[in-house]
C-alpha cells in the first residue's frame, strides 16, 4: 500500500515540533544558559503557539513568488525613470532617514532573532525565530535594492551602513537595537516582536509606505506591500510570546509588565524621526503625527491592552505623557535637525505658507502659537542670506541618546530634565521614562556610547567640526546643507524644467489628502 499523504498539520509537525529531542550528555542549563537568567518560569513549552505553521519548503515557495513580482516592478521603475514622478526632491530625503536609520534595524532583526532561537529551549519557539530572522534578512535586502535606484540621482544615500553606525542621531535607532540584543532571549521578543512590531509599527511602516504611495514612490510602496504578509506574521508572534509567557506563571507578570513599560518608552522615542517625517519631510502628507498616534495607539492600542487587563497587564507606564507631548514632538525634532543640518546626512528646510496652515490645522493647540514664530524668524534669516546654525554639541539623554531638547509634558516652555546618581557619578536622562529605566539597568546604560561624549574625548576622527564630518564620510557641502543651497535642489529645478529661481516648485501641489 502507498503511504498515507500527510496532512498540513501533520507535516508541519514531523518538520517542526518532532525535529527536538532530549539531550543525553548535558544538562538543559547549559545548553540554553540563557533560558532562566531573566527570572521567568516557563513550565510547558508545548503551549507556544507558533504563529508562522509553516514549513521551510513552504516558506520559499511563497517569498519566491513575491521576489518575482517585486523586482519585476523595480526593474519598470527603473527604466520609467520614476525617481522623477515623485511629487518633489525634498521627499527624498524621507527615504534617506529610511536608509540610513531603518533598513540597518532589519538586518539588527536578524542577527537578534537568529541569537534569540538559539537561547530558547522550545522547538516552537525555535521554529518561529528562525523565520523571522530569515524575513528581517530579506526586507533589508528588498529595501537596500529599491532605494538604490535613487542613489544614481541623488545625493545622501551612499555608504548608509557606516552612517548608521558612527553619526551621531542615527546612534538613536542603533542603541535601541544593541539595548535589545544585550538583553535576554525572552526581553528581546518582547522588545521587539511585541512592544515595536505589535504595538509601534504601524506608526513606523504605516506613514512611510502611504507616504511613499501619496509621493509617487511607488517602487517604495512595492517592497513594502511585499514585506506586509511577513509583517503580520511577526505582529502576531509579538502578541503570542507574550500571552504565552503571562499564561506560564502568575511571577512572569511583572517582569513582563516592566519590558512592556521599558520598551514602549524606547520604541515612543525613537519614533520621534518619524514625527518629523510625517509633518514636515513629505510634501504631500499622509496624517498628521498627532493623528496616526491616536489612531495607531490611543485607540488600537488601548484596545489591546484592554483585552490584556485579563492577564494582569496595564497600559504602559508614562503613556499618558506621550498623549500631552502630541502637540509638539514632531516641531521640536525637526527645529533640531534644522538648526543642526551642518552635521545631519539629509537637506531639511523651512515650510511653505500652505503646508504652515497645514500644520495649524492639525496642531490648533501649538503650532501657531509656539512654532510659527520661530519658523518665520528662520525664514527671514534664509531670504537674508544668514540659515540659522547651531555649531555647539548638545547634552545627550543617557539612556535614549536623543539631544536634550523635548519640554515638559504640561509645559512646552521648560526642557524635560532628569538627573540620577549612580557610583559617585551623575547621568542625565530626558523624560521620566528614561530616568525609570536607566535606574533599574544602570550597569548597562553608564557603557553607553555617546556620539557627544566620544567627540569631546577626540574618538570621532578630531576635534574640529570638519574632522567629525569627515570621520562620519558625509560630503561636506552637498549632503549636509539646506535644501534650497543643495544639488538635489538645483538638479530637480533642470529635470523638471522649473525656474531655477525660485524655491519652490511652480507646479501645484496638494498638501495633504484632508
Amino acid at each position: 500500500m502507498s503511504a498515507k499523504k500527510l496532512g498540513l498539520r501533520e507535516k508541519y509537525s514531523k518538520m517542526t515540533r518532532d525535529l527536538s529531542w532530549e539531550p543525553s550528555y548535558q544538562p538543559m542549563e547549559k545548553i540554553y544558559p540563557q533560558t532562566e537568567m531573566e527570572g521567568l518560569k516557563i513550565e510547558d513549552w508545548d503551549k507556544w503557539e507558533d504563529p508562522f505553521r509553516l514549513t521551510m519548503d513552504a516558506y520559499w515557495k511563497y517569498q519566491a513568488e513575491k521576489e518575482r513580482k517585486l523586482y519585476a516592478i523595480i526593474e519598470a521603475f527603473a527604466q520609467n525613470n520614476g525617481q522623477l514622478n515623485v511629487t518633489d526632491a525634498r521627499y527624498i530625503n524621507a527615504l534617506k532617514l529610511f536608509l540610513n536609520g531603518v533598513s540597518p534595524l532589519e538586518y539588527a532583526a536578524h542577527r537578534g532573532f537568529a541569537m534569540a532561537g538559539r537561547q530558547l529551549p522550545g522547538v516552537g519557539a525555535q521554529v518561529a525565530c528562525q523565520m523571522q530572522s530569515v524575513d528581517e534578512l530579506r526586507h533589508v535586502q528588498t529595501q537596500v535594492h529599491t532605494i538604490s535606484h535613487y542613489n544614481k540621482y541623488f545625493n545622501g544615500l551612499d555608504d548608509f551602513r557606516h552612517k548608521h553606525d558612527n553619526v551621531w542621531y542615527l546612534s538613536v535607532p542603533k542603541s535601541f537595537f544593541d539595548d535589545a540584543m544585550t538583553a535576554g532571549p525572552f526581553e528581546f521578543i518582547t522588545a521587539i516582536s511585541f512592544s515595536f512590531e505589535y504595538v509601534l509599527t504601524n506608526l513606523l511602516f504605516m506613514p512611510f509606505m502611504s507616504g511613499a504611495a501619496y509621493n509617487g514612490d511607488m517602487a517604495t510602496v512595492t517592497f513594502g506591500f511585499s514585506a506586509q504578509s511577513d509583517e503580520a506574521r511577526h505582529m502576531t508572534l509579538g502578541l503570542e510570546v507574550i500571552k504565552f509567557m503571562l499564561e506560564q506563571h502568575p511571577d512572569n507578570v511583572p517582569i513582563v509588565q516592566r519590558w512592556i513599560d521599558k520598551w514602549f518608552w524606547r520604541g515612543y522615542r525613537l519614533l520621534s524621526l518619524v514625527s518629523m517625517m510625517m509633518d514636515y519631510m513629505l510634501p504631500k502628507k499622509v496624517m498628521s503625527w498627532k493623528e496616526a498616534w491616536e489612531m495607531y495607539f490611543v485607540q488600537n492600542g488601548g484596545a489591546l491592552f484592554e483585552d490584556l487587563a485579563r492577564y494582569g497587564i496595564r497600559m504602559p507606564k508614562y503613556w499618558e505623557q506621550t498623549v500631552a507631548g502630541m502637540d509638539h514632538l514632531s516641531h521640536q525634532t525637526w527645529n533640531t535637525f534644522y538648526t543642526h543640518n551642518h552635521a545631519a546626512a539629509f537637506h531639511t528646510w523651512m515650510p511653505e505658507e500652505d503646508e504652515m496652515q497645514w500644520l495649524a490645522s492639525k496642531y490648533p493647540e501649538s503650532f501657531d502659537k509656539y512654532y510659527r514664530p520661530r519658523w518665520e524668524h528662520y525664514k527671514k534669516l534664509e531670504e537674508e542670506g544668514k540659515d540659522f546654525s547651531n555649531p555647539s554639541l548638545p547634552m545627550l539623554c543617557q539612556t535614549c541618546q536623543i539631544p536634550m531638547f523635548y519640554t515638559e509634558a504640561d509645559d512646552p516652555t521648560t526642557i524635560s530634565y532628569r538627573v540620577s546618581e549612580y557610583k559617585g557619578d551623575k547621568y542625565h536622562t530626558c523624560s521620566d521614562g528614561c530616568k525609570d529605566i536607566f535606574d533599574h539597568e544602570p550597569e548597562k546604560y553608564i557603557q553607553a556610547w555617546l556620539p557627544v561624549h566620544q567627540i569631546f574625548q577626540g574618538n570621532c576622527g578630531g576635534g574640529s567640526l570638519e574632522e567629525v564630518l569627515d570621520w562620519y564620510r558625509l560630503n561636506q557641502g552637498v549632503e549636509n546643507v539646506k535644501y534650497h543651497l543643495s544639488e538635489d535642489f538645483s538638479n530637480w529645478k533642470k529635470w523638471k524644467g522649473l525656474d531655477p529661481e525660485t524655491e519652490s516648485d511652480d507646479e501645484p501641489r496638494q498638501v495633504s489628502n484632508g
